[in-house]
């Protein structure tokens, strides 16, 4: 779906964010109402279902989410950047001018003075901002793909902190009296994905065979920094139940060769490797690491030319189902748990990154994510990792430890093992501004239809939920809820709003915000429903499948 900016309306929302406490303006100016999604009644929830049935505003400042199951991941799922809060009024004035994606409102620290494509995104400091203001005046967000340059920049002055520290100037920052290392927790998974739906990866023993062919830890040894692992399992073993049951087999050349030759493949065969050259936290040495897995699939006949493709363009094609080889991606969690890892990625509402979906794995998940006896849990998380051997969907690689770095004079510095730090609590010595340089340029600034993670962490910064994660840990507490309780019969969730927030246009929030904010992801055929790909790919992740799910984008 192409929308289009009109840089009229572009420019005039850049003098009302830089000015903090302007009102709404007339056509983005909507009194509270009470209302309901759907409108006339509850979504039916059918056998298996999550996520919600309704979702109501009882007044101002009460929100009510009716659930199809007990979810004990709620807290966690709306502290998200995906789900930050819209003001309904500007959902209402802009959802098809483009401007959501490219100029956006929120009730965050900082608003947004200016995004320069291609070079920077730039932040001031919210001064009506209910809670405590940003530190630093402006912040300024920078992107580069080549880590030496990332450092060089931090090393001249430039700039206050980079992300994703190459391991080997890891030992020279340390050294280094005017720059301090914050070591990242690896809560990540990377894997060579493989989608069903292109020959021959729809045989299961060429997936085998690529699984069986993988030295991980030589991967892991050669490119990877201190603290990361190679996987032996798919989740991550510092979740609970991440490493039940059967963990992923070894390298095996001849078992391997063996598989391809039955597959109908005994001199090999060609195909492509594709990834983007930008360092993540799952990824420290895009094209090292390629380069290496290449030589080793060399050793089973399988030829393979790398495929480097742009970084929005890639992340859109895999999301998509579009790469027909081999491709380097991760699983980089929405919240810390295990079943995010596993319905995430392997269920009918995952999408078509690895092709059809696998059913056996597919009712597993559903019913892991159902569950919630411990025991029970601890046996489905088994089940999942034993038929992710039997299958091989994909082939986990590592799991990747990462670390920023600041200048020495910068105070409040920390990691979020979600990668979403906030730079508001950060104050960057004397200086008025923070300038801070990621891997690459954010797709888009309309979360809810974006799930790389430069994205996240610019959305992260100017809008909020109702939840978010305390700095430096995986513990979510209230921000535009005061608080959320849930009935006995962990059905219904009641959120109260705080009654002191305003939007960068003005706007007041109220419950309606909110109903329309969530209507808005969830329901395909809702007139808000538009994003920059109108896809909204993390949402099955979290909730489940979209109302009105003939009307969503096909991704074709």
């Amino acid at each position: 779906m192409s929308l289009r900016v009109y840089s009229l309306g572009a420019a005039l929302l850049m003098v009302a964010v830089a000015c903090g406490g302007s009102s709404a303006p007339a056509a983005e100016n909507l009194d509270f109402a009470a209302r309901s999604w759907p409108e006339a009644a509850a979504a039916p929830c059918s056998g298996g279902a999550i996520g919600f049935a309704q979702i109501r505003s009882i007044d101002k400042q009460t929100v009510e989410f009716q659930l199809c199951a007990p979810d004990p991941a709620f807290l966690q799922k709306i502290a998200l950047p995906t789900v930050g809060i819209q003001d309904s009024g500007y959902l209402k004035a802009h959802a098809t001018d483009g401007l959501l994606s490219t100029a956006p409102n929120g009730t965050g620290p900082y608003s947004l003075q200016s995004w320069q494509r291609g070079v920077q995104i730039v932040l001031n400091r919210f001064d009506d901002y209910w809670g405590e203001k940003a530190k630093a005046k402006t912040a300024v967000l920078q992107w580069q793909t080549d880590a030496a340059a990332r450092l060089l920049a931090l090393q001249s002055g430039t700039v206050d902190g980079i992300d994703n520290v190459a391991p080997e100037d890891s030992a020279a920052i340390e050294g280094d009296l005017t720059l301090k290392l914050y070591p990242r927790q690896a809560l990540n998974t990377m894997y060579i994905g493989m989608n069903n739906t292109f020959k021959p990866f729809d045989d299961v023993r060429v997936r085998k065979a690529i699984a069986l062919a993988l030295d991980r830890q030589r991967i892991v040894d050669l490119f990877y920094p201190a603290g990361s692992e190679a996987a032996s399992h798919y989740v991550p073993c510092s979740l609970e139940f991440g490493c039940e049951g059967d963990a992923l087999y070894g390298q095996n050349i001849d078992e391997a060769k063996r598989l391809l030759a039955e597959a109908g493949f005994p001199d090999g065969f060609s195909t492509t490797l594709s990834l983007r050259d930008v360092v993540r936290s799952y990824l420290p040495a895009p094209q090292a690491v390629a380069t290496d897995i290449q030589e080793q699939l060399a050793a089973i006949g399988v030829r393979v030319t790398l495929d480097v493709q742009e970084s929005t363009s890639y992340f859109d094609n895999v999301l998509s189902g579009k790469v027909a080889g081999l491709f380097i991606f991760a699983w980089v969690p929405d919240f810390p748990d295990t079943s995010n890892f596993v319905f995430g990625q392997f269920t009918t509402n995952a999408g078509p990154v690895l092709g059809s979906t696998y059913e056996a794995l597919n009712a597993a998940a559903v019913a892991a994510v159902n569950e919630s006896a411990s025991s029970k849990r601890k046996a489905l998380y088994a089940q999942v990792n034993k038929l992710i051997n039997e299958l091989a969907p994909f082939v986990p690689i590592a799991h990747g430890g990462s670390a920023l770095a600041f200048k020495a004079d910068v105070r409040g510095a920390y990691t979020s093992p979600l990668l979403t730090e906030q730079l508001a609590l950060i104050t960057p010595g004397g200086r008025e501004s923070l300038v801070f340089v990621q891997g690459a340029e954010p797709g888009g600034l309309y979360c809810a239809d974006e799930e790389d993670g430069e994205s996240l962490r610019a959305c992260a910064q100017i809008q909020e939920s109702l939840y978010g994660f305390d700095s430096g840990s995986m513990v979510a507490s209230p921000r535009l809820a005061t608080s959320c309780t849930v009935s006995d019969d962990l059905l219904t969730w009641t959120c109260t709003l705080r009654n002191d927030v305003k939007f960068h246009n003005g706007a007041v929030l109220d419950a309606s915000d909110v109903v329309d904010t969530f209507a808005a992801i969830w329901d395909c055929a809702h007139p808000y429903h538009v994003g920059r790909t109108g896809t909204f790919g993390g949402w099955g992740s979290l909730w489940g499948a979209f109302l009105s799910q003939e009307s969503c984008i096909s991704g074709e």
